[in-house]
C-alpha cells in the first residue's frame, strides 16, 4: 500500500491510497487535483472514504463521482447526503484487499470518524501532527476520548491527518513548554521541510506521543485548558 498527498486549498491534504493501479481517495474537499492525479497515474478509483461533514473534506465528492460514476462512498451518518455506505464505530469493511476499521473520533464534528488500515490512520481533523482539531461541537469530552483512542494505537502507526498545521502547532507547543528539547528539535525539522514545500505528514503515533501536548494531557480539564489556549494562540 502506498499513500500520496494531493494538496487542496491552502493547507488541506487529500490522501490517495494506492495498491497497484487501484485507488481509494480520502476526504476530497476539492476535485480537480484528485481527478488529475488519478488520470495522470492511470488509476482505477474503487471508493471514496469520508471522515466528517465539513465542506473542505467533502466539497469535491460530487465532481469526482461525475468522472467516476458508480463509485461507493463510505462515511459517517453526517455525510449521508453523499455517502451510500454509512459506517459507524466498530465497523469494518474491505477495500483494495485491506480491512478498514472505523473508529468514532468525535468532538470536531458530532459524528467524526477515523479509519485504520494496514498500520495507517486516516484521522481527518481529529488529530494533527502536534495538535488536534477545534472542538466546534463544544463536546470537549468527546474530543478528549478520541485522543485516548489514538493513544492506544501501535507506536509505528502512520498518521495521515487532513491539514498541514504542524509548524503552527509546534510553535504553540514550544510557547507552552519552551524548555522541551524534543519539541524544539521537531519544530526545526518541520521548518526545514516547509521551506522546501515538503509535507510534514505522515507522522507516527510514537512521534505524536512525544510532541503532541493534546495527546499528553492527563485529564479532561487539562485538555480543555490547553485547547482553549491554542484557540487563542
Amino acid at each position: 500500500m502506498h499513500v500520496y498527498p494531493v494538496k487542496a486549498f491552502s493547507d488541506n491534504y487529500i490522501w490517495v491510497i494506492e495498491e497497484g493501479q487501484e485507488a481509494v481517495v480520502v476526504d476530497p474537499g476539492e476535485s480537480e487535483g484528485v481527478i488529475k492525479h488519478l488520470k495522470d497515474k492511470e488509476l482505477v478509483l474503487h471508493a471514496i472514504i469520508l471522515t466528517h461533514e465539513h465542506n473542505d473534506h467533502i466539497g469535491g465528492v460530487e465532481a469526482v463521482l461525475e468522472e467516476h460514476p458508480g463509485i461507493p462512498v463510505y462515511g459517517p451518518v453526517e455525510t449521508k447526503q453523499l455517502a451510500d455506505h454509512i459506517v459507524k464505530d466498530g465497523d469494518t469493511f474491505k477495500l483494495l484487499n485491506q480491512t478498514f476499521k472505523v473508529m468514532k473520533t468525535a468532538g470536531h464534528s458530532n459524528e467524526h470518524i477515523s479509519f485504520l488500515t494496514e498500520g495507517a490512520l486516516f484521522c481527518g481533523d481529529a488529530l494533527f501532527s502536534g495538535g488536534c482539531g477545534r472542538v466546534f461541537t463544544g463536546d470537549y469530552g468527546a474530543q478528549y476520548e478520541a485522543l485516548q483512542i489514538f493513544n492506544t494505537l501501535d507506536n509505528d502507526t502512520l498518521v495521515y491527518a487532513g491539514h498541514e498545521y504542524t509548524q503552527t502547532n509546534l510553535k504553540f507547543a514550544q510557547s507552552v513548554q519552551p524548555d522541551n528539547q524534543t519539541i524544539a528539535d521537531a519544530l526545526k525539522e518541520v521548518e526545514e521541510k516547509r521551506e522546501q514545500d515538503k509535507p510534514t505528514l505522515p507522522s507516527t503515533i510514537e512521534k505524536e506521543k512525544a510532541i503532541n501536548l493534546f495527546l499528553k494531557a492527563e485529564t479532561l480539564e487539562d485538555f480543555i485548558s490547553l485547547r482553549k489556549e491554542r484557540d487563542e494562540f
